[in-house]
């Protein structure tokens, strides 16, 4: 032992802790080379958005209800004017649209007399048109 380290036990200055200073090299992966360094960042070029949309359809016959409720199942609002069909035919038309708005939890409105609006749940409809509308429809305006 050295004199230096005997005059460190005898006046007690001497720690019991040993400190070593080690030098760690960081090596990085390619993977985290390009993360960014808090890992709570997400980038919104890499989110999926799908806007909302507005499919208007006027269908002729029964056999295109199944491409409108295409539509509404791809989370898209279907606005449908029924005035080119026959009654029938528009009331099954309405029908199978509803079952298919039910399936998706979303909304069928009536707009006008022969126009209805189906919307998923990922889009919120809010407001009526009035029953006057309606009225005046009938009257012929």
């Amino acid at each position: 032992m050295s004199i230096k380290n005997k005059l460190k036990t005898f006046f007690a200055m001497d720690d019991d802790y040993e400190y070593e200073y080690v030098e760690e090299e960081i090596v990085e992966s390619p993977s985290i080379k390009n993360q960014p360094p808090n890992h709570n960042v997400i980038n919104l070029k890499s989110v999926k958005t799908s806007s909302p949309k507005v499919v208007l359809y006027e269908p002729r016959t029964f056999d295109e209800a199944q491409q409108i409720a295409d539509n509404i199942v791809n989370k898209r609002a279907v606005v449908i004017n029924l005035q080119r069909l026959e009654t029938y035919e528009a009331k099954r038309i309405v029908d199978f649209l509803s079952g298919t708005v039910y399936a998706v939890n979303g909304v069928i409105q009536r707009l006008g007399s022969q126009t209805f609006l189906c919307a998923p749940d990922n889009m919120d409809v809010s407001g009526s048109i009035s029953e006057t509308l309606e009225e005046e429809l009938n009257k012929g305006w």
